[in-house]
């Protein structure tokens, strides 16, 4: 791994995390030895986008709840996220506020009621707007990585949608699956 490279996997951010314990971004980057930090850009009511509206299961243009964020690794941005939620899940609620959430989003989802048990991630690789491309601060050929990832709990039912968009160079994702 080189030393601008950030290696994420998918399962910490999937459960709730203990009481006390930090969120999963905080936690993954102490346990490399990085520092890291996110910025709330955005979070209130908007109407669903075509490929939100796909993943929770709504029309497109109803209204959803999304949290949209830049992460930050050793103070360079590494990533944006927008987090997608229901109305009926999120309106009214920590998750539609632009504070940060103890524990994390996950762990605020169970307290409502709402733990997932099933995730299903699709990457694709393309060619970043100039609005990523500005925010994130890549040349004009350099391609991101894009991870459309939906939760679902014990009903099946979508609870978030996260769109993620990464600078390609510059990730790994990591996958690891227990076969039983």
């Amino acid at each position: 791994m080189n030393s601008g490279e950030w290696v994420s996997t998918s399962m910490p951010y999937l459960a709730p995390r203990g009481a006390g314990e930090p969120d999963a971004w905080s936690a993954e980057l102490a346990a490399q030895r990085r520092r890291g930090s996110q910025r709330i850009v955005h979070a209130g009511e908007v109407a669903a986008p075509l490929e939100v509206a796909g993943l929770l299961g709504v029309a497109e243009g109803e209204v959803v709840v999304v949290r949209r964020r830049v992460m930050y690794v050793e103070d360079r941005p590494s990533e944006l996220t927008d987090t997608y939620y229901p109305a009926a899940i999120a309106r009214g609620t920590r998750l539609a506020g632009t504070a940060k959430i103890p524990g994390g989003a996950v762990a605020l989802l169970a307290e409502l009621g709402h733990a997932g048990v099933r995730v299903r991630e699709d990457v694709t690789a393309r060619m970043p707007d100039a609005a990523e491309r500005e925010t994130l601060l890549t040349a004009p050929d350099e391609p991101v990585l894009r991870l459309a990832r939906v939760t679902f709990d014990g009903a099946d039912r979508p609870i978030q949608a996260d769109l993620m968009t990464m600078p390609a160079h510059a990730q790994r994702l990591r996958y690891e699956l227990r076969i039983e």
